[in-house]
C-alpha cells in the first residue's frame, strides 16, 4: 500500500509517572507498528506528558482532540491510542465511554493498539473494553490506597507529607535517618525519593508573634478578631502583604503543629474528589515530631479557653449572648460582634446557623429591609462565582482556577503564566440621582491583571466587562458609567475575547513598568 492510499489517523499519547512501559516513546513506537500493519498514516499527534488519567480537565491534549473532533476540524479518519488506560483511568467508566462516543459519532473511531481485542463494536469486544475500563479505574483506586498507606506510615514517623508549613514555621530537608541537609524555600521540593521533610522554627520575629498570640488569648483574654486587629494595627505582616484575619489567627491557635505535633489527615480529597474535613478522631497525631513553638501546657490552655467560648456553648447560649449584646448596644453589627469579648466570632454564628442573618432572625432582630446590603453582598459573590466557573468551562485548556483555601478568594491563572483577579462592582446612588459603581480593591490582588464585571443599575445582571492591567488604588473608590479610568483597559464585547484581552492587558502593564 502506498503512502497516498493509507488512511490518515491521529495518535493520542499520555504518560503519568507509572512505569517506563508507558513512556511516550514506547507508546508512539507501538502505535506506529499498529498503523503500518493496518494501513494508517499518522498525520497528527496529541499528547499529555506527565498527566494523570483521572480527569479530563488538566489534559490539554485530549481536550484539544475532542474539541477538534466536535468542530469537524480533522483531516484524519481515526484515533490511535496505546491501550484503554492511556485513554483514561476515569472513576466513572461512562465518562471514558462518552469521550470515545463523541469521536465515533463524528465518524472517527478509536483504536486501542496494544489491546488483545478489536474495537469493532461486537459483543465480545464491548465486554472486554468495559472490563478494561473498570480495571483501569480500579488500578488508580488501588494505587491511591497504597500511596495513602505509605504517607500514613511516614506521617507516624513525624515526616511532613506536603502543604505549606504555616506562619512561624519553615520546612527542612533531612535524610531518611533525620540528618539535616538544607532548608527549603517556598516552592522548593526534595529531589531524592529517600529524603524527608520536617518542620522547624522559622525566623525569630515570627516565633515571637506566635507566642504573643497565645499570650493575648490566655493572659489578656482577647477574642480572635481583636488579636487580628491588634496585629494589623501594629504593622505585623502575616504572609507577604496579606493582613491577619480571624482564620489565620485561629489556625495558629488551634493547629497542634505549634506544640510539636505532626498532624496528618485533617482533610481528604482522594482521586480528585471534593475536599472534605475529617473529624478529629480520624486525624493522625505524632507527638514530639518537631521543635514546638509553644509548650504543650500553653497550647492546651488556649484550647480550653477557645472551647469555652464557642464549642461547648449550645445554640441557645450563643443566641442569648447575641441578645445580651443587643440589649447593651441597642443594635447589632459585624464590627460589634467581632470586638465583643462576651460574644463568639461571626464565623461561629455562620457555622452554627448558616449565616449571621439567620442568627439575627432567630432573636427577632431586623426587618427584611435591614438585610438589603447582606443580600446584595451575597448576590455579588454569586455573580463572581458563576463568572469564574463560566470562564473555566469556556477555556478548559487555557484557564486554571486557583483555590488557595482559607478565606482567600478564587482567582484565575491563564496558560500557567499569570494571575487574573476577578472583581465584581455593584452600582450605588452617590448623591441625588447620580449612579456610580463601587470598587473594593483586594490588597493582595491589586497588582494582577483584573477582569472588572459591573452589575446593572438594579444589581440584578451583568452590565459590562473590562480587562485592566491592574487596580492601582489601595482603597475603595467609585467610577462613573463612562469613567476615564476604564480607558486604561479594554472593554469586552464577548466572553470568548477574554484570553486574548487578558494577554494584552499583561503586555500593557509590563510595557508601562519598563518605561517607568
Amino acid at each position: 500500500m502506498t503512502a497516498d492510499q493509507r488512511i490518515p489517523a491521529a495518535q493520542y499519547l499520555r504518560m503519568s509517572t507509572e512505569h517506563q512501559q508507558y513512556s511516550i516513546d514506547n507508546q508512539a513506537l507501538s502505535i506506529e507498528q499498529y498503523a503500518k500493519a493496518r494501513g494508517f498514516a499518522i498525520t497528527r499527534t496529541y499528547s499529555d506528558p506527565a498527566k494523570s488519567g483521572l480527569r479530563l480537565r488538566n489534559r490539554r491534549g485530549l481536550c484539544e482532540l475532542l474539541q477538534d473532533v466536535a468542530a469537524g476540524k480533522t483531516e484524519y479518519k481515526a484515533v490511535l491510542v496505546y491501550d484503554v488506560s492511556r485513554w483514561g483511568r476515569f472513576q466513572d467508566t461512562d465518562e471514558a465511554a462518552h469521550y470515545e462516543f463523541l469521536c465515533k459519532s463524528a465518524g472517527i473511531p478509536v483504536h486501542y493498539c496494544a489491546e488483545t481485542f478489536t474495537n469493532d463494536g461486537s459483543l465480545p469486544s464491548a465486554i472486554m473494553k468495559a472490563l478494561k475500563r473498570v480495571m483501569a479505574g480500579e488500578y488508580s483506586r488501588e494505587l491511591g490506597s497504597k500511596v495513602l498507606s505509605g504517607q500514613r506510615r511516614l506521617a507516624r514517623l513525624g515526616f511532613k507529607q506536603g502543604g505549606l508549613p504555616g506562619y512561624g514555621l519553615r520546612r527542612s530537608l533531612v535524610s531518611a535517618d533525620r540528618q539535616p541537609k538544607q532548608s527549603l524555600a517556598f516552592g522548593e521540593r526534595k529531589s531524592l525519593a529517600t529524603d524527608r521533610v520536617v518542620l522547624v522554627p522559622g525566623p525569630a520575629h515570627e516565633v515571637h508573634v506566635v507566642r504573643e498570640i497565645y499570650r493575648m488569648v490566655i493572659s489578656d483574654g482577647l477574642p480572635i478578631h481583636a488579636i487580628a486587629q491588634k496585629l494589623n494595627s501594629m504593622g505585623v505582616e502575616y504572609r507577604g502583604d496579606s493582613p491577619w484575619t480571624h482564620h489565620t489567627v485561629n489556625e495558629v491557635l488551634t493547629n497542634p503543629k505549634y506544640a510539636g505535633f505532626h498532624v496528618y489527615g485533617r482533610t481528604s480529597s482522594r482521586l480528585y474528589t471534593a475536599k472534605i474535613r475529617l473529624p478529629k478522631s480520624e486525624w493522625l497525631l505524632t507527638s514530639g515530631a518537631f521543635e514546638p513553638l509553644v509548650d504543650f501546657a500553653t497550647f492546651m490552655a488556649a484550647q480550653r479557653i477557645l472551647n469555652t467560648r464557642t464549642i461547648k456553648k449550645t445554640d441557645m447560649e450563643l443566641l442569648d449572648d447575641l441578645k445580651a449584646l443587643l440589649a447593651r448596644e441597642s443594635r447589632l453589627s459585624l464590627s460589634l460582634i467581632k470586638n465583643s469579648e462576651q460574644v463568639a466570632s461571626p464565623s461561629t454564628y455562620r457555622d452554627r446557623f448558616g449565616s449571621l442573618r439567620k442568627a439575627y432572625e432567630l432573636i427577632g432582630y431586623g426587618a427584611p429591609d435591614d438585610f438589603g446590603s447582606v443580600d446584595l453582598r451575597r448576590r455579588t459573590q454569586e455573580f463572581r462565582r458563576r463568572l469564574i466557573a463560566q470562564l473555566a468551562e469556556s477555556f478548559p485548556n487555557e484557564i486554571t482556577v486557583i483555590r488557595p483555601g482559607g478565606r482567600w478568594r478564587e482567582r484565575l491563572k491563564l496558560r500557567g503564566r499569570f494571575i487574573v483577579s476577578v472583581v465584581v462592582a455593584r452600582s450605588v446612588r452617590t448623591w441625588g440621582k447620580t449612579i456610580a459603581w463601587v470598587i473594593d480593591p483586594v490588597r493582595n490582588e491589586r497588582r494582577h491583571v483584573t477582569l472588572l464585571a459591573r452589575l446593572d443599575l438594579e444589581n440584578r445582571s451583568l452590565l459590562d466587562l473590562h480587562l485592566l492591567p491592574n487596580i492601582e488604588r489601595p482603597k475603595r473608590f467609585f467610577i462613573r458609567l463612562r469613567d476615564q479610568w476604564l480607558s486604561r483597559g479594554e472593554r469586552l464585547s464577548r466572553l470568548d475575547e477574554f484570553c486574548s484581552a487578558a494577554t494584552r492587558a499583561l503586555e500593557t502593564r509590563q510595557s508601562k513598568k519598563q518605561r517607568s
